[in-house]
C-alpha cells in the first residue's frame, strides 16, 4: 500500500491518538505499533538478554517525522531523541522539497572492511605481494566462514594490503572487503578476519595482532540530494545566506563540527529508533568528514536552477535489518514496520535523507531568525515539565513563558505557582 506522509493535524492529537493515526496512514494492522507504548515495549527480562548487569531501562521519546518523499516513496520516519525541535524541524524541511520531488539517493553497496594487522614481518613490501598473490585462497577461506551470507549473494569481494609506517615500525595491514547484504556486518567480518589471521601471518612471515572491522566504512557510502523551494525557505536572500553558511562549514573545522552535529541530530535519532549502532555510524561519519586530512562539512548547499537551493550529503552508513538490537528490541521492530522498508539500503536512504533535512532546517534558522527562536519555543514544554507542571498545566505554562519571552525554569516555576494559586 502506498502511503501519504503528509499528516496534517498530527501534532494536535495526544500520543495514543497519534500512534493510531500513524498506524492507519502507514497501512499497518491495528496494534502493529503497540511496542511504542512504554507499557508494551522492552521488558526488563528482555533487556537482561541485551547487555550485562541490567538494573533498569531508560525511556527516550519516539516521534514521527512527516512529509518525507524518498526515491519516489512516501515514508513516515520514527525518530528517537530527547532534543526538542528535531522532529518538527525535519518534517518542516521535508515539506520544502516535496514540490521538487523529495529526496533522491544512491549507494555504493553494503561492503564492510575488516582489518588484519601483521607485525614483525622482516620484508613487509614483499609480504604485501605474497598476500596479494594468495588473494583467491584468502577470499575463499573468508567465504567458508559464512555459508548463509554467501547463499544470500554476499561474501568476500576483495583483498587490499597496505604497508603502514608507525612509531613501532612498518606494519602490514590487510583489508578484507565483504558484502554483508542486509546486516550491519560487524560479526560477519570479525569472524572472517579472525579465521584468516593465522594464514595471513604465515604468508607474511610475521605475527598477526588486531583482527576487527573498521568503522571507517568508506566502501558503504550513501548519498542524498534534494532541491528545497526558495519561496518556502523565505526568499532569495535566505537561499544566498544558507549557501554562505554552507561555505563557512566547508572551510572552517570549528563551524563544521557544529554543522555536522546538526546532521547527526537527525541521523542518530533514526539509527537509534531502528536499533542500530549509533556509535558506529557517528565514528564513520566523522572519519569521512576528515578524509581529506582536515575536518570539513559532510553536506553542501548551492544555488540551484530557478533560484532554489540544492542540497547534497554523502557519508558512510553501516546499518542493518538483521541481527543485534534491530531484531531483538520490540520498539526497533515496530519502527522498521512503520518505515515499510525491506532492505538495509532502503534504511540507509531514509537515514541520509533525514540527515540532510535536519541540516537544512538548522541552516535556515541560522540564516534567518536565529536558532533560538524556534528551538526555545519548542523547548518551552520541556521547561514547563521541569518546573513541575503536569497534564494541561504543561501547555498553559509553555504558552505563557513563550508569550512573555522568558523561557527559563525560574519563570516557569513562577507561572506554575500563579496558575495553581487561583484554583
Amino acid at each position: 500500500m502506498s502511503i501519504n506522509s503528509r499528516l496534517s493535524g498530527l501534532r494536535d492529537l495526544d500520543a495514543t491518538a497519534r500512534r493510531a493515526a500513524v498506524t492507519e496512514a502507514a497501512g499497518l494492522d491495528a496494534g502493529a505499533l503497540d511496542a511504542l507504548d512504554p507499557a508494551r515495549g522492552l521488558t526488563l527480562e528482555a533487556a537482561d538478554h541485551l547487555i550485562e548487569n541490567v538494573v533498569g531501562i531508560i525511556g527516550i521519546p519516539v516521534g514521527v517525522a512527516t512529509n518525507f518523499t524518498i526515491d519516489g516513496v512516501d515514508r513516515l520516519v520514527p525518530m528517537a531523541t530527547e532534543e526538542p525541535s528535531v522532529v518538527a524541524a525535519a518534517s518542516n524541511a521535508a515539506r520544502m522539497t516535496r514540490g521538487h520531488g523529495g529526496f533522491r539517493t544512491s549507494t555504493t553497496g553494503p561492503v564492510m572492511i575488516a582489518q588484519i594487522q601483521v607485525v614483525d614481518a622482516a620484508d613487509p613490501e614483499a609480504a604485501r605481494l605474497r598476500l596479494l598473490e594468495a588473494r583467491e585462497e584468502l577470499l575463499a577461506l573468508a567465504d567458508a566462514q559464512d555459508p548463509m551470507l554467501t547463499s544470500l549473494g554476499g561474501g568476500a569481494r576483495d583483498l587490499v594490503v597496505r604497508t603502514l609506517p608507525t612509531r613501532t615500525g612498518v606494519h602490514l595491514v590487510a583489508h578484507l572487503h565483504v558484502d554483508v547484504r542486509d546486516a550491519m556486518g560487524a560479526n560477519a567480518v570479525n569472524t572472517m578476519a579472525e579465521a584468516l589471521a593465522p594464514r595471513v601471518a604465515e604468508l607474511a612471515d610475521g605475527r598477526s595482532l588486531l583482527r576487527i572491522l573498521s568503522n571507517k566504512a568508506d566502501q558503504r557510502l550513501i548519498r542524498a540530494r534534494a532541491v528545497f523551494d526558495a519561496e518556502l525557505l523565505g526568499g532569495a536572500q535566505v537561499v544566498r545566506d544558507i549557501v554562505h553558511a554552507s561555505a563557512f562549514a566547508e572551510a572552517d573545522p570549528y563551524r563544521a563540527a557544529t554543522h555536522n552535529k546538526g546532521i547527526m541530530n537527525g541521523i542518530t535519532a533514526v539509527v537509534l529508533a531502528t536499533g542500530n549502532d549509533t556509535r558506529a555510524v557517528e565514528s564513520g561519519a566523522h572519519s569521512h568528514a576528515a578524509r581529506g586530512g582536515g575536518y570539513t562539512a559532510l553536506s553542501h548547499f548551492e544555488l540551484g536552477e530557478g533560484g532554489h537551493l540544492a542540497g547534497t550529503l554523502e557519508l558512510p552508513l553501516a546499518v542493518g535489518l538483521v541481527g543485534g538490537a534491530t531484531r531483538a528490541h520490540p520498539v526497533a521492530q515496530a519502527a522498521i514496520r512503520l518505515l515499510g522498508i525491506r532492505t538495509a539500503a532502503e534504511l540507509a536512504a531514509v537515514i541520509a535523507s533525514v540527515g540532510l533535512a535536519q541540516n537544512l532546517a538548522a541552516l535556515r534558522a541560522l540564516a534567518a531568525e536565529g536558532i533560538q527562536r524556534g528551538h526555545m519555543t519548542l523547548h518551552a514544554r520541556t521547561i514547563a515539565a521541569s518546573a513541575g507542571a503536569a497534564g494541561e498545566e504543561i501547555t498553559r505554562v509553555a504558552e505563557r513563558i513563550v508569550a512573555d519571552k522568558l523561557i527559563r525554569l525560574e519563570h516557569a516555576q513562577d507561572v506554575l505557582a500563579e496558575l495553581r494559586s487561583v484554583r
